[in-house]
């Protein structure tokens, strides 16, 4: 039998969207690796072939206008550093082409602003990274909740403690130029969820970091290599590696020019008056880490955590307590198992243009937007409404 091929380009090959890709490749036999762009094309092709990739049908380019200039692509994946999300993303979205979108969908209000206004003129079907809004524990939490079990949700207590929250220290990801802070790195997962659970649109927030563990005054650009208390600095790759842990890289992260925040809380009002709050932080370390939130109602409790894939409801009125437990074996790796269900859509959606997208621009704007008010209430120590620039202006003409 003849299998139609879709051909998909890579803008960015980094270690993120090949992991998707090899997600993609392996779950469906029809998709294959036309054409990548990136600066380290040469590089990358010597990795692929060195890890038996058959690159020869695979064109490598310098830079996403010559990938884009030369051929017609099923699909494009854009796994950039962040800051390039959104201009990659509008010469795809002028392609035409059906794009998937690494998070966060852009790092600026200039970008985002600039991302909204060439999707609302282009035709190209997206998907953004969001896995965690498909897992297995959000589609069972939005299907109690919708079944109107537990009331009417009227408030939501969420929580990420990350316990790998040196990767954000240790390596690029450090550069707060890049990253533009951990609301935008994080949050815009967590925020996505919520919105996506609840059905109603946040309205205002309030928000404050602290930066109170990695900071310090060895000099900037200092390597864990080069440092005379490597053999004692629980944060060196040698004693990460001793306690079970994963070292992301060699930076000091108690230097002068080590960016982010290592924790966050956000306040945030939706349109029915009710409020969420959530919490993030990154020095924690093995067990304390946890993610998941509680959803009230007047009628019950539904809560949630990706770390024992279990999910509880409370009922308020009787003394039951029901308790459901995921299948690890479909949450073990990629996000809880999202990763494989975004990369199943994306690929139904190369093929047929008329797919849904599970996980659509609007909630990458709405989550990016969110996440840079957020970052505005924590800089100014202010509340922020969560509105488009335009529509502050609109009603501002109009009077109201």
């Amino acid at each position: 039998m003849q299998f139609m091929m879709s051909n998909i380009a890579v803008i960015g090959y980094g270690s993120q969207v090949k992991r998707l890709i090899d997600i993609l490749l392996e779950q469906d036999k029809s998709c294959q690796i036309a054409a990548i762009a990136d600066p380290k094309h040469e590089e990358i092709k010597r990795q692929m072939q060195a890890e038996g990739a058959d690159t020869s049908g695979i064109q490598y380019y310098e830079s996403a206008d010559e990938l884009l200039g030369q051929n017609k692509y099923d699909g494009v994946l854009i796994g950039t550093r962040c800051s390039l999300h959104t201009p990659m993303a509008i010469k795809v979205l002028n392609k035409g082409f059906p794009l998937y979108l690494e998070k966060p969908v852009s790092t600026s209000m200039t970008d985002l602003i600039a991302l909204r206004e060439a999707y609302r003129s282009s035709v190209s079907p997206v998907v953004v990274s969001f896995p965690l809004r498909v897992t297995h524990h959000v589609k069972l939490v939005k299907e109690i909740i919708d079944s109107g079990k537990i009331g009417t949700v009227e408030h939501v207590q969420a929580v990420n403690n990350v316990a790998y929250g040196s990767v954000y220290y240790h390596n690029w990801y450090r550069n707060e130029e890049e990253t533009q802070g951990l609301f935008l790195q994080k949050a815009t997962h967590d925020f996505d969820y919520i919105t996506h659970i609840l059905g109603i649109k946040p309205v205002r927030v309030c928000a404050m970091t602290s930066k109170q563990i990695f900071k310090g005054t060895k000099r900037a650009g200092l390597t864990c290599g080069e440092c005379s208390e490597q053999e004692s600095c629980p944060e060196s790759p040698q004693n990460l590696r001793k306690s079970g842990e994963q070292p992301f890289g060699d930076h000091c992260c108690f230097a002068e020019d080590t960016g982010n925040e290592d924790s966050g809380s956000a306040l945030v009002e939706y349109e029915s008056g009710m409020h969420v709050s959530y919490s993030q932080n990154f020095f924690v370390k093995k067990k304390a880490g946890t993610r998941g939130a509680r959803f009230m109602g007047y009628k019950g409790t539904v809560e949630f955590d990706w770390a024992t894939d279990q999910v509880k409801v409370f009922m308020h009125h009787t003394p039951r307590v029901e308790t459901y437990q995921i299948d690890s074996s479909a949450t073990a790796v990629g996000h809880g198992g999202g990763d494989h269900i975004l990369m199943d859509n994306f690929a139904q959606m190369m093929k047929d243009h008329g797919t849904k997208s599970i996980s659509p621009l609007e909630a990458g704007l709405e989550s990016a937007l969110l996440c840079l008010k957020a970052k505005a209430s924590a800089q100014t120590g202010s509340f922020q409404k969560i509105e488009w620039p335009d529509e502050e202006a609109t009603l501002e003409r109009s009077g109201e």
